[in-house]
């Protein structure tokens, strides 16, 4: 047997294989080799296997096989190509290389080009045809073992890079040292670093005609705390305790359940008094969030934009990461155990998701291989007025798959329960926010999006099939017909929309002097003209209590004594009226300023009778909301409403009854807006019996002058407003009362 040494000798003296200033080579050398793999690595000849390794600057190269042996590597290129040839084949499979630097740095590791690619045909195939549901389980950073050695598979869509590499904290964030490869025409490149760990910072350096730019991933799972933007290798190790949850989820019919959403930032809900800048974490919130929801009663809590946002300002509604939720609160296990939390305690979560429109920061979507992929080219039809942002270019299948696979993310791997849909409207109309000449009309000459219509299609037939029971809610701020039905009857296919005619509406009304009211009296009677179009969320959202637009109680006229009294029967109000229910954080002390999302609630104001009074009615309206089924167990049909008087604008009054299906308990809601206290006011009444005051606004423990009915009142057969029977009722001052018609 000839020594090993000697054998290396010989071996490395042989001659070389390709020409160490080939064409091939010369692309590498520019870090635009759009298949490295095919020239780095071990490839067998008739010799046996020549062993390629391009590192830069380094002063020596040494080949390690897995058995022992050693060659030593020869400098064919100035620019740091190495290359060996030897005569053991099995080295294609086993080997190491050390490279010592000046300096004495010396680093060993595997070849990333010994590995075959991790992404299939199939995968490549679904992508290119908008339908690899989980993209995300093969497009991003993946840590997983290729045969027995384990590392992490890279992969990133760039159609129109000339190379792209992945730096890191791993590489010195040097583009040279790990150059990816071109997975033929879809546009994907990919990588796999042997023994490289999660917690790895990385971003992927590509190369365009114009030089070389820097992003993060898109698929990235985690993200580094902003200002720092650099994506982070994540693998979770966490174990969810939710099955009974998610079981108990797919066999509810939501359109027939309660329904009444707290909507939440994390970041200004509540800080640690010690220290007000601080953020308190997922695990920190989870409890606290959760007991208190528990305490006013909501089903749900609704999240602002949790995915990874650069810039606090937007409220995550410019988001950077579909994948990441944001590390400002903890990491992406952070989250799930938050979920878990809430979901063991019964309690829904959804968040609002972002499709519309993102930010144009460098290190993003935005330009991402140099020319406009996730985005339209044309900013007449790629850029949001309103926002300075780019909008999806919904019309390219590979963005599609982006932004389905991200939904199907929150749903299926984060157990998130439903999807808030921002700024529907701004995707369904080409001329959204713009004037004349400022867009395209699309195929038929008209101003509607046909790409941005079918992908929502696609989004809500994915979702429900996928993930059943979960909540599907769009923010659409205009008559779109058929938002909240099913896609096979000719709608969008959402679950629920929210009814933005109500909010303004109602809000108008209620910001009026009770002297005006008269007049505007067909605001509260106009929705239920259209109540029953949809399946409707009355939204008293985030954007109501912002700019400039003072905060609820702000808004309601009169003296101090006044404004509690109209807000409290704002609340009933909604609480009584068709649809589900939907209340901004802070809305439920009767905060006197507006939401600024750099700082805490309100919380002190809860030393004052009059705040808890808000907060308490809002317990006792979710309560009684979900022991009568009359308020929500069909809440979208017609015949579940009626009205008993809805003309009597002169003295500021309405009348109305929530009916129960399937012959449950009746309620007459009853309101009366104007300060002056009414006695003896005949209300006509659906049958006979005792008609129990299940709640009244103007009690003294909401903070009310308690003027009431001593409990309830007497039907008599007299008929009134249409009725067979009615009371002698008294309307307390900017009240409302509800009556339990007589059980069954």
């Amino acid at each position: 047997m000839r020594d090993p040494h000697q054998q290396s000798k010989a071996s490395a003296a042989e001659p070389k294989t390709s020409p160490s200033h080939s064409a091939s080579v010369e692309r590498l050398l520019a870090l635009c080799h759009r298949d490295p793999h095919s020239l780095l690595g071990a490839h067998p000849t008739a010799r046996g296997v020549v062993v390629r390794a391009f590192r830069p600057d380094a002063t020596q190269v040494t080949l390690l096989a897995d058995n022992d042996q050693t060659w030593p590597m020869t400098l064919v290129n100035p620019a740091g190509l190495f290359e060996v040839q030897v005569t053991e084949q099995k080295l294609v499979f086993g080997y190491r290389l050390r490279v010592h630097y000046a300096g004495g740095l010396v680093v060993t590791s595997r070849d990333p080009y010994a590995f075959l690619p991790s992404l299939g045909e199939m995968d490549l195939h679904l992508v290119s045809e908008a339908r690899h549901e989980e993209l995300y389980r093969k497009l991003g950073a993946h840590p997983q073992s290729l045969g027995p050695v384990s590392g992490v598979t890279f992969a990133v869509w760039a159609p129109n890079a000339q190379g792209v590499s992945v730096v890191g904290d791993f590489n010195s964030w040097d583009g040279r040292l790990h150059m990816m490869r071109s997975m033929g025409s879809s546009g994907i490149w990919e990588l796999f670093i042997p023994e490289l760990e999660a917690g790895a910072l990385y971003k992927y350096e590509i190369r365009t005609a114009a030089g070389p730019i820097v992003k993060t991933d898109p698929f990235a799972f985690a993200l580094e705390h902003p200002p720092a933007t650099a994506s982070i290798v994540h693998q979770s190790s966490y174990t969810w305790n939710d099955e009974f949850w998610l079981g108990e989820r797919a066999r509810k019919n939501p359109w027939r359940e309660p329904l009444s959403i707290y909507e939440v930032h994390l970041g200004s809900w509540r800080r640690d008094p010690a220290q007000p800048d601080r953020l308190l974490s997922y695990r920190e919130l989870a409890p606290l969030l959760s007991n208190y929801v528990h305490e006013l009663g909501f089903t749900h809590v609704e999240l602002m934009p949790i995915q990874e946002h650069p810039f606090a300002g937007s409220w995550g509604y410019q988001a950077s990461g579909y994948f990441a939720p944001t590390s400002r609160h903890g990491t992406p296990d952070d989250f799930k155990w938050f979920v878990d939390y809430l979901h063991r305690e019964g309690i829904g979560v959804i968040v609002d998701w972002v499709p519309a429109h993102f930010p144009k920061d460098a290190f993003a979507l935005a330009r991402f291989d140099g020319s406009a992929l996730y985005e339209h080219l044309d900013p007449r039809q790629g850029e949001h007025p309103d926002w300075g942002t780019y909008v999806f270019n919904y019309g390219r299948a590979e963005v599609r798959n982006f932004l389905l696979a991200s939904a199907l993310f929150w749903l299926s791997e984060l157990h998130v329960d439903g999807l808030r849909v921002d700024a529907v409207a701004s995707m369904l109309y080409l001329d959204y926010s713009r004037k004349d000449g400022e867009w395209v009309p699309n195929a038929f000459g008209g101003r509607e999006n046909l790409e941005a219509i079918a992908f929502m299609k696609d989004l809500n037939q994915l979702v429900h099939r996928r993930c059943p029971g979960v909540l599907m809610i769009a923010e659409e701020s205009t008559a779109w017909p058929a938002v909240s039905r099913p896609v096979h009857l000719g709608g969008l296919g959402f679950g629920f929309k929210w009814n933005m005619g109500w909010m303004h509406d109602t809000l108008d009304y209620f910001s009026k002097p009770p002297v005006y009211r008269r007049y505007h009296h067909h605001q509260l009677t106009f929705g239920l003209h259209y109540a029953f179009s949809e399946n409707f969320v009355l939204p008293l959202s985030h954007d109501e209590v912002v700019h400039g637009k003072g905060s609820l109680l702000d808004k309601m006229p009169g003296d101090h004594w006044q404004k509690f009294a109209n807000l409290r029967a704002l609340y009933a109000h909604m609480w009584a009226h068709p649809g589900k229910k939907l209340l901004f954080m802070g809305c439920e002390l009767g905060q006197w300023q507006e939401w600024n999302h750099d700082r805490s609630l309100d919380w002190h104001l809860l030393n004052a009778p009059e705040h808890r009074g808000v907060q308490r009615l809002v317990h006792d309206l979710n309560r009684i909301y979900k022991e009568q089924p009359a308020f929500w167990a069909a809440d979208s049909e017609p015949g579940t409403f009626q009205w008993i008087d809805a003309h009597d604008g002169d003295n500021n009054v309405l009348a109305f009854q929530r009916i129960a299906p399937g012959g449950g308990r009746n309620v007459v809601c009853i309101g009366h807006l104007s300060p002056l206290l009414r006695s003896g006011y005949r209300i006509g009444l659906p049958g006979p019996g005792w008609y129990e005051e299940a709640l009244n606004t103007d009690a003294a423990v909401y903070g009310g002058s308690n003027v009431g009915n001593g409990g309830g009142v007497q039907a008599l057969p007299v008929p009134w407003h249409g009725q067979p029977y009615s009371a002698e009722v008294t309307l307390p001052p900017l009240g409302y009362v509800w009556f339990l018609a007589p059980g069954a």
